[in-house]
């Protein structure tokens, strides 16, 4: 597995707890775009081309994941256009797995976001994969612990996943069926994930990597997904059969296909992975919903702004005045 990061902010690069220096990629533009979109993708047109060759010199892959924040100016800019450059150039699959801002970030934010993932999807990705700061707060108690928490949590799933994937299995499934999951409902997926740290019944390990605690996003698993894949770790003596069929036949009951895989590791307690994609978000239309009124807000105070009216009618109280000394 190859990584490399991308950032306008040399700041941010810098405090990168767990990636290489080696693969941290400074895109020159002073300290950042400062959350503006347009100028995001100005520089990326601008140094596309370094870009690229960064990627490419890492070699040829199976599978890539664009892990990015959707409301800084950087991340919601680059990822779109970089995403749809990798698909024209490149065979393998590319998914994104994108972090949706907290809502009370500001309206800069939330336009961001709402722009980014459109553009997402037109973009030609194989998928995009949500996980939200705002969501993680909820269930987990404050702004501070989310933010701590998400880049853990993503890690935590995505290395789980590509573990798997690669490992010898007693119920098989693969890469190609990760594809087809990706490939169901409205092109939106999340992932949950449970690990125990004592001895459970299996059942109660699925069930937990089904819901919101184990969720990176927030949804009715049995009302908006529509294809799934389970994938269990655990002792063999854990891997109860009967329990297992019986958690996905339910799952399988209400979403459609369910794909699952069970890998045997001699003394680990249950873990479980599950990736859901979406035919509908109620979230999202939540969040959409007060983006637009956040672009609304915005061009209003740009609007009142130009107009300079209330400026206007302050400054001209000094009309024939001059100072006196």
């Amino acid at each position: 597995m190859q990584t490399i990061a991308f950032n306008t902010a040399v700041n941010d690069l810098k405090e990168m707890k767990f990636t290489k220096a080696k693969d941290r990629v400074h895109i020159p533009h002073l300290h950042g775009v400062g959350a503006n979109r347009n100028i995001g993708k100005k520089v990326f047109e601008e140094k596309k081309e370094m870009i690229m060759r960064q990627i490419e010199e890492k070699g040829n892959f199976d599978i890539a994941f664009v892990v990015t924040s959707a409301s800084g100016g950087t991340g919601s800019s680059f990822t779109p256009l970089l995403v749809k450059e990798m698909k024209e150039r490149y065979d393998y699959p590319v998914y994104c797995i994108v972090v949706l801002p907290f809502r009370e970030e500001g309206t800069l934010y939330l336009q961001n976001a709402a722009f980014s993932l459109r553009e997402l999807r037109q973009s030609g990705a194989d998928g995009v994969i949500l996980a939200d700061n705002q969501y993680l707060k909820n269930i987990g108690g404050s702004i501070q612990e989310a933010y701590n928490g998400i880049n853990d949590m993503i890690a935590e799933r995505l290395l789980f996943l590509l573990d798997a994937l690669d490992s010898e299995m007693m119920m098989v499934t693969d890469l190609g069926d990760f594809k087809t999951v990706m490939s169901g409902g409205a092109g939106l997926a999340t992932i949950g994930f449970f690990r125990a740290e004592k001895e459970m019944p299996i059942k109660t390990a699925i069930q937990n990597a089904l819901s919101p605690s184990g969720l990176l996003f927030s949804t009715d698993v049995y009302d908006e997904a529509s294809r799934a894949m389970v994938i269990i770790k655990g002792d063999r003596k854990f891997l109860s059969i009967d329990d297992i069929s019986s958690e996905i036949e339910k799952l399988s009951g209400a979403v459609g296909h369910v794909f699952k895989g069970i890998v045997v590791r001699n003394g680990e307690f249950p873990q479980v992975l599950s990736v859901l994609t979406l035919e509908s978000a109620h979230e999202l239309e939540e969040l959409y919903s007060v983006a637009v009124q956040a672009i609304h807000h915005e061009k209003a105070k740009k609007q009142r702004v130009e107009e300079g009216a209330e400026l206007d009618k302050t400054f001209s109280q000094l009309e024939g005045l001059e100072p006196e000394y």
